[in-house]
């Protein structure tokens, strides 16, 4: 069936420049393996026979994933694709033949992935087409972790926070809320493995989550001292010649007056500076996503949102070498 085009749409191709929204959208709509991940989706999704047919799986993930990158609620992400030309066009809805769905029917559509896990395995698959365009190297994985706070009010029905959520300190200030730990490919930055636990939970307990077994070196801030030695590390680790590069605590780090250079420093400068590509995800699902925050709810949805936005942080990062191979588009 041929797009009918609308005044709008004839309006909005005079524009002379595309917002840096549209380019996004339009840029992930590419990459996005839209095939494989319905095929993960469509076993759990409705296959009714009778009645109004179910809105199609492809739109209702287009719209989740929108919810996603731009941090939205429910009944904001129905807004923003009414509101929005480019959103519109992303999610292929034509407003003089469909509507956009509602707000309760993305709600029940997150809670059909959860129920499936289907989150995770989305992961893995996104994991693995990076694999097989030879995005991610192996024999090297940095560890780190992030708070993401949830709201500390008692101010509700129940007169309680999130029986799920805990409080930690960093530094001088509190936080209440979760922590994301991840593994990063140490080679091309892309990661590779997530875990999430309660804010009070020390980064080195989930180390071995973080980590892969085909490991040679390994890195880590100071938080993951005595990594080698946790009898879930050490079991992975059986038979195996693994380099732990782990920042020092600077407590610890001696000044060696007698010497023209600090080789202490300088070698825990270098350690940093191949560890420093663990904050990039950090900082585009943070800052460029706004996912900065815990919304729900119990740790295992906020999980969830953080699995898909992690995901979609390994596109974002490989979006123009996804995009373009020898001059064309990559075949996905």
């Amino acid at each position: 069936m041929n797009k009918q085009v609308s005044f709008s749409d004839i309006e909005h191709g005079n524009c002379r420049k595309k917002t840096r929204k549209e380019v996004f959208l339009q840029t992930m709509d590419r990459i996005i393996p839209w095939q494989r991940l319905c095929e993960l989706i469509k076993p759990h999704y409705y296959s009714n026979k009778t009645g109004r047919p179910a809105i199609g799986a492809e739109t209702m993930l287009r719209m989740y994933l929108l919810q996603i990158w731009f941090n939205l609620s429910d009944e904001l992400t129905e807004d923003s694709i009414i509101d929005s030309h480019a959103m519109r066009d992303f999610v292929k809805i034509n407003l003089l033949h469909q509507q956009a769905p509602d707000s309760t029917t993305l709600m029940q559509f997150r809670h059909l992935l959860e129920a499936a896990n289907l989150q995770s395995q989305i992961q893995n698959d996104i994991n693995k087409l990076l694999e097989e365009k030879n995005l991610v190297m192996h024999g090297g994985t940095i560890a780190d972790a992030s708070i993401f706070e949830a709201a500390s009010s008692t101010r509700n029905e129940t007169k309680s926070r999130d029986s799920e959520m805990h409080s930690t300190k960093k530094g001088n200030n509190y936080y209440f809320g979760m922590k994301a730990h991840i593994g990063v490919d140490a080679g091309t930055g892309a990661v590779v493995n997530t875990a999430f636990t309660a804010a009070n939970e020390h980064d080195v307990t989930q180390a071995h989550k973080c980590y892969r077994e085909d490991d040679h070196v390994r890195y880590g801030d100071s938080a993951y001292t005595g990594a080698e030695k946790r009898p879930e590390i050490q079991k992975m680790d059986e038979g195996k010649e693994i380099e732990y590069r782990t920042n020092k605590r600077r407590k610890t780090i001696q000044e060696k007056h007698d010497m023209p250079q600090n080789w202490e420093k300088s070698i825990e400068a270098r350690k940093s500076a191949v560890r420093g590509k663990v904050e990039y995800p950090f900082y585009i699902v943070k800052r460029v996503f706004g996912c900065a925050t815990a919304i729900y709810k119990g740790l295992e949805k906020n999980s969830n949102r953080l699995r898909m936005a992690f995901s979609s942080a390994n596109l974002y990062m490989f979006r123009y070498r996804l995009e373009t191979h020898q001059g064309g588009i990559l075949p996905i």
